[in-house]
């Protein structure tokens, strides 16, 4: 019965076969043998039974004449992909090891690859050039080897000679959605793994090819057209709401929080989701406002109040409690709230701290609505969600099932540098970033994470709140992120494995804590400013944790790039150890996102090893800020977004910052960066390890050069003394500050930033 069965089985695919065979013969290509379209038409129902493919771009492969094609490499399928989608044949440069095999060397020889050997590298070069001459077209990988981390690797060097010397274009392609699959090198191993979607959706896009004499703008190009195929994913229109109740849905019983804000409280994901299930029921009832204002710290109150937001349909405005009162109020009348949402424990503690906080007409106590509800209405939604299937639950909460680019969630950056800006991000964007997240792999499954950011930091929105619902790790919550003492007490208790901070935050736990302290803790993730060596050198020597820098704006979701551990490689890379992070980089930016440099002044688009204004685009960059003005300034109307950073890139795709075109000063027409100032003052001032920030540089208008630098200072200096130290260290005369003010503090906004409207009116006062 078995060989009846495998018998009839084989005659059906072979039919199957042939009357696809039979569909597509007479309508291949002129310059496609029988053979080709044979093989072609195998990998096209090979791929039509595992992959979903969405295609753009195709009318950018040329009829005829040759074309360089070079496309991104995430997984061993790409090779069917390029081939089945391209309607000519195309002559792939593949391991001269593949010809020694039977079946894949069959496939080489009817597909006409070119066989690269390390020995003898110039062959492929001089036999793919013949065959760009002779108006074929020709692929490679410029990669060299499978992504270690889903993203554009280093491009070899070799592409573009081969492209000049069969005189033809570039032709760039982008793969997306194979990263994670069976044959991608997710989870640091091949193979080893379950597939995660089936059929798997991936989405490609052809670009516009372009002279090999541009080869300087590929990897630009490339992560360009990497970001339209990321915003392609189908999963991207979907709902917030629905992936928060499938991720709590999927851990059930498991222990999802521990709120630490007043003694230990642990919370099972099914409990968390019933008790957020039953207050969207509350704020159904009180309010009709879209937006709904939350004033509260990171905590069971504040995960709860978030998510009964997104399940009421509505728009959660956490906001800012360390603003003064003009500003919060600000906040309020433009996020057009009518009902702010707290806990009544909280309110008085701030109120104690801010007696003039506005709280509005109607106020909600969450914790006080959870006290309240009745086991019998809890106990009920907690049945549901254990015994229903995760697919079912939206329909029994009525969530929408698409969010798209409608609004999830209204931030208000931090006003470092002028009012804070209401920033609307949509479902798409939040969707987006919470992907790109999980495929950096940054935060293991099995991780349990500490969080302490307020969840008015979009770090902590983002990451701290809606990452650990819908994903696996566990959310272990602080209510200040400057409580070291107690910050310390968490990551050695809770067996902590990832903590996310500011240096500012970070740095007051090396003096509390030791490296037996933190033995559970893999790695720490820094970002919202540029972290100081000697942090990253305490942690890595005295605590035996690594510190992995990041790098994010509230406006792209907020993760752009993060450094990631190294991990051995099983041979690819040389050492065995495939480079995740670069000391002084940010890392590589995540999946889907593209950015290119420009001259602050022509606005031309520079090589990307040049310094320039970094300038970003992708489906986690959000939608607008709620002045249109303001939208308008910061977005040009092809979709970049302009960040305010300058930056470059080195040959192996890590992002470098060079610090904030705000914080600079134009000084007889050289551009002067307040930081490294700031970093020679810390250093021959001997504050590098100082948990206090007792030093800030700022500037002044200036009549001759245009401006001046202005150190602001806490303690009383020589400033004779500190311009001598200045100069023996280097620093060129310019940058060597003429004016000191000694100030009583310096001003620090609440998420740890130098607050630099006030810096600018102390230095100009």
């Amino acid at each position: 019965m078995v060989l009846v069965a495998l018998a009839s089985g084989a005659a059906g695919a072979l039919l199957v076969f042939l009357l696809a065979f039979a569909w597509r013969a007479p309508r291949r290509h002129a310059s496609m043998s029988l053979g080709y379209c044979a093989m072609q038409t195998f990998c096209w129902l090979v791929l039509k039974c595992f992959y979903k493919i969405r295609v753009r771009g195709l009318e950018n492969i040329p009829e005829t004449g040759p074309a360089l094609v070079l496309s991104n490499h995430v997984a061993y399928a790409d090779v069917l992909v390029v081939g089945v989608l391209s309607p000519r044949p195309v002559r792939f440069l593949s391991w001269e090891g593949f010809e020694s095999q039977k079946f894949l060397g069959f496939m080489c020889r009817l597909m006409g690859t070119i066989p690269v050997s390390e020995s003898k590298a110039k062959d492929a070069i001089y036999k793919s050039a013949e065959a760009l001459k002779r108006g074929e077209i020709v692929c490679i990988f410029p990669e060299g080897s499978l992504t270690r981390n889903g993203s554009l690797m280093q491009l070899r060097k070799g592409f573009e000679l081969i492209a000049r010397r069969g005189g033809a274009p570039i032709l760039p392609i982008a793969i997306d959605g194979m990263w994670g699959s069976f044959l991608s090198f997710s989870e640091g191993k091949f193979f080893w793994k379950l597939p995660q979607h089936f059929p798997r959706p991936i989405g490609v896009v052809v670009g516009k090819p372009f002279l090999a004499e541009e080869h300087a703008q590929t990897r630009l190009r490339m992560l360009e057209l990497a970001s339209e195929a990321f915003a392609m994913r189908p999963s991207l229109e979907g709902h917030l709401s629905r992936e928060m109740v499938r991720g709590l849905a999927q851990k059930g019983g498991k222990i999802a929080m521990v709120d630490l804000a007043s003694g230990r409280r642990e919370f099972a994901a099914s409990t968390l989701l019933a008790l957020s299930w039953a207050f969207a029921g509350e704020l159904k009832r009180q309010t009709t406002a879209k937006r709904v204002a939350i004033v509260l710290p990171p905590g069971i109150c504040a995960t709860v109040a978030n998510l009964g937001c997104l399940l009421a349909d509505k728009v959660p405005v956490n906001l800012n409690f360390s603003l003064g009162r003009e500003q919060a109020a600000s906040c309020l009348r433009r996020a057009q709230v009518d009902t702010v949402v707290t806990a009544g424990a909280f309110r008085a503690k701030l109120s104690e701290r801010s007696p003039d906080f506005p709280w509005g007409d109607q106020v909600l106590d969450v914790a006080d609505f959870m006290t309240k509800s009745s086991r019998l209405s809890l106990g009920w939604r907690v049945g549901l969600i254990r015994c229903l299937p995760g697919s079912w639950l939206p329909l029994c909460m009525g969530l929408p099932k698409r969010g798209g680019e409608t609004e999830a969630a209204l931030l208000f950056t931090s006003g470092s540098s002028g009012q804070p800006k209401g920033v609307r991000l949509s479902h798409r964007n939040l969707l987006a970033n919470l992907r790109q997240i999980e495929n950096a792999e940054i935060l293991p499954e099995d991780g349990v994470f500490l969080s302490s950011l307020p969840v008015f930091h979009s770090f902590g929105f983002t990451i701290g709140l809606w990452y650990c619902l819908s994903r696996s790790p566990r959310l272990v919550t602080l209510p200040s992120p400057l409580d070291s003492a107690a910050a310390v007490k968490a990551i050695k208790e809770e067996k902590i494995t990832v903590v996310v901070g500011t240096p500012t935050f970070l740095r007051p736990y090396a003096r509390r804590a030791s490296a037996s302290d933190f033995a559970t803790l893999d790695w720490a993730v820094v970002g919202a400013e540029k972290c100081p060596a000697d942090l990253i050198d305490t942690f890595n020597d005295t605590l035996e944790t690594p510190m992995l820098e990041g790098y994010g704006i509230t406006e792209t979701s907020p993760v752009l790039s993060v450094n990631v551990p190294d991990r051995p490689d099983p041979g690819e890379a040389p050492g065995g150890v495939w480079v995740g992070a670069v000391r002084g980089s940010v890392g590589r930016p995540v999946i889907g996102v593209a950015v290119r440099f420009i001259d602050p002044t022509t606005e031309a688009v520079l090589p990307s090893d040049q310094v320039g204004l970094l300038e970003v685009r992708g489906a986690n960059i959000f939608m607008g800020y709620l002045d249109a003005e303001q939208t308008a300034k910061a977005m040009t109307p092809d979709g970049w977004y302009r960040t305010g950073d300058l930056g470059r890139m080195d040959d192996e795709g890590f992002l470098h910052l060079a610090g904030r075109l705000s914080r600079f000063s134009k000084i007889g027409g050289e551009m002067v960066p307040h930081g490294t100032v700031e970093d020679a003052l810390r250093k021959v001032l001997g504050l590098i390890a100082s948990l206090e920030v007792k030093i800030a540089v700022s500037s002044a208008a200036e009549a001759i050069k245009g401006e001046q630098l202005v150190v602001l200072h806490v303690d009383d200096l020589d400033v004779e003394t500190v311009r001598n130290a200045l100069a023996a260290e280097g620093l060129a005369n310019l940058w060597i500050p003429k004016v000191f003010k000694k100030v009583p503090v310096i001003p620090i906004l609440g998420t740890g930033k130098l607050d630099l409207t006030k810096l600018r009116e102390l230095a100009q006062s």
